[in-house]
């Protein structure tokens, strides 16, 4: 499914890094399904660091070429964020499009005071506050380890 998702990139190899990832977080990677049982997209999400403060980065998103447009993205979020605000995370942090994740609340994250990776991200790079802003650590953000194999 990743494959037909993102065809030709290195998403296929992380995805499969971070599912055997310590910082995977199975509570936090959703499916969305078909009534027959077939995967139509996924969002995953791992353990990340504001500094020494716990964070998440969520990526990929994929969904199916064939289904895309019609929600089963923003539902995958929709959960994702729920998810993981019931568990008391504190904020999402991610690289993606400044089309898509802002519906969803997503501000650059320099304006939070978290430092991407790579400055050529510019406000590609995203960060959600969970329950509030106040308490949000700043700083400078590390993924996953996978994603440094990228």
């Amino acid at each position: 499914m990743l494959g037909e998702a993102f065809p030709g990139t290195a998403e296929v190899k992380l995805v499969r890094e971070l599912y055997a990832s310590r910082d995977y977080l199975p509570a936090l990677s959703l499916l969305a399904e078909s009534e027959r049982g077939e995967v139509l997209g996924y969002v995953i999400t791992t353990r990340a660091w504001i500094g020494a403060e716990p964070s998440l980065g969520l990526g990929p998103l994929a969904v199916l070429p064939g289904y895309q447009g019609q929600g089963i993205g923003s539902a995958l979020m929709h959960a994702s964020i729920a998810a993981a605000a019931g568990m008391g995370e504190r904020s999402i942090v991610l690289l993606g499009s400044t089309d898509f994740y802002p519906r969803f609340g997503f501000v650059p994250a320099d304006s939070l005071g978290i430092t991407s990776p790579d400055p050529s991200w510019g406000s590609r790079f995203m960060a959600l506050t969970l329950g509030g802003s106040d308490g949000v650590a700043h700083g400078s953000f590390r993924y996953a380890d996978p994603f440094n194999h990228l």
